[in-house]
């Protein structure tokens, strides 16, 4: 009887894993959901659409693409983190929902890392600075200077952690007296940026480039290492104030409960697909550096990102809301 006892749970244990080790045998056996905590037409939106497209046509099955904006990526965050952890839900994560808001919030209804299993990197991206095109100011310097003859005059705007954060890091790095203003979304600030209502952003690159080739915004710095293809002549925020580089990442997470072995085949296809010249012709259309990592240096990679994400708002001086 004591034996009985003291077998049921190894035995109750590894029929658990057995059964986790089918389902994924077999996955995926009906549609797939990929949750963006962003509004549909932005980056991260279209790169999780090139992504379904290509993990569509290599496993049969409908992959369908949710988007839950609102309240910096939490809203679609949360949605992911309370999904059942059957290896049919994942979250495009970020580096906002995954590195950034934690510190930029008092208080979030999920934790990154328990509440989650990573699953892997789709690329990377920075942000670009931009102006109107009859601004006064057309580079770095000449927004500096702009900003000291003018203090408390120059306003810029963000929308999420990636573009608050760059101006923050601008504001204490130059010295300079300026002042963030918040909107819903990154429309917005296109419309008014354009109206001249503020003075500059740092935006993706993807909403920057229709702008930019129009001539209806004027580019003056990334905040990537590297300046991009796209703008080879336009200068890196290094240039000016050293290791003054703020990237963002777009991957996958799913919920805690997801099964291991789904996680890794899922983490097989990103690899693929990343690897894939048609899709990754995608991506770096839609601004994106495509990349790729396993499960376990993903994993990392969010740990490390986190700790960089901290001390960048740190540096900025954002007080969490």
């Amino acid at each position: 009887m004591t034996l009985t006892r003291l077998l049921h749970p190894a035995l109750l244990g590894a029929s658990l894993l057995l059964a986790a080790s089918a389902q994924a045998a077999g996955w995926p056996e009906k549609p797939v959901t990929i949750i963006v905590p962003s509004a549909a037409g932005g980056a991260a939106d279209l790169t999780a659409r090139t992504f379904a497209q290509y993990l569509g046509e290599k496993t049969g099955q409908t992959v369908v693409v949710e988007d839950r904006p609102g309240a910096g990526g939490i809203v679609g965050t949360n949605a992911a983190k309370n999904a059942q952890g059957d290896g049919y839900t994942f979250l495009l994560s970020t580096n906002s929902t995954h590195a950034a808001n934690q510190f930029l919030y008092k208080s979030l209804p999920y934790d990154a890392q328990k509440d989650f299993r990573q699953v892997g990197m789709l690329g990377t991206f920075g942000t670009v600075g931009v102006v109107s095109p009859d601004s006064p100011y057309r580079s770095v310097p000449e927004l500096v200077a702009y900003a000291k003859q003018h203090p408390g005059e120059v306003f810029f705007g963000y929308y999420s952690s990636s573009s608050q954060v760059p101006s923050e890091l601008f504001k204490q790095r130059a010295d300079i007296n300026i002042t963030g203003a918040a909107y819903k979304n990154i429309t917005q600030i296109i419309t008014d940026l354009r109206g001249k209502q503020i003075g500059f952003a740092f935006v993706d690159y993807l909403t920057a480039m229709g702008q930019i080739d129009g001539k209806g915004l004027v580019p003056i710095a990334v905040t990537g290492a590297q300046p991009h293809a796209a703008w080879p002549n336009v200068p890196t925020m290094a240039s000016y104030y050293p290791d003054f580089v703020v990237a963002g990442w777009l991957g996958l997470s799913a919920p805690a409960g997801t099964p291991p072995d789904v996680v890794a085949k899922m983490n097989a296809h990103m690899q693929a697909a990343v690897k894939d010249e048609t899709t990754a012709k995608k991506l770096r259309a839609l601004g994106l550096t495509p990349e790729s990592m396993d499960v376990a240096r993903f994993d990392a990679f969010v740990h490390e990102d986190t700790a960089r994400w901290k001390e960048w708002i740190r540096i900025s001086g954002i007080q969490p809301q």
